[in-house]
C-alpha cells in the first residue's frame, strides 16, 4: 500500500467518521460495530 492510498483511507474513514457523529449521533458507528462482533461470534462457532 503506498502512502496516498493509506492518506486517502485514512480521510475517508475520519470523514465517515465526522458524518456518523453529527447526523446520527454515532448509532452508525454502534451499529456496525455491534454486527462485526456478531460476524466474529459466528466465525468463532465454525472454527
Amino acid at each position: 500500500m503506498t502512502n496516498g492510498l493509506a492518506i486517502f483511507f485514512a480521510i475517508c474513514i475520519a470523514v465517515f467518521l465526522a458524518f456518523d457523529a453529527m447526523v446520527f449521533d454515532w448509532d452508525l458507528s454502534l451499529s456496525l460495530a455491534r454486527r462485526f462482533a456478531d460476524l466474529l461470534n459466528w466465525l468463532a462457532f465454525w472454527r
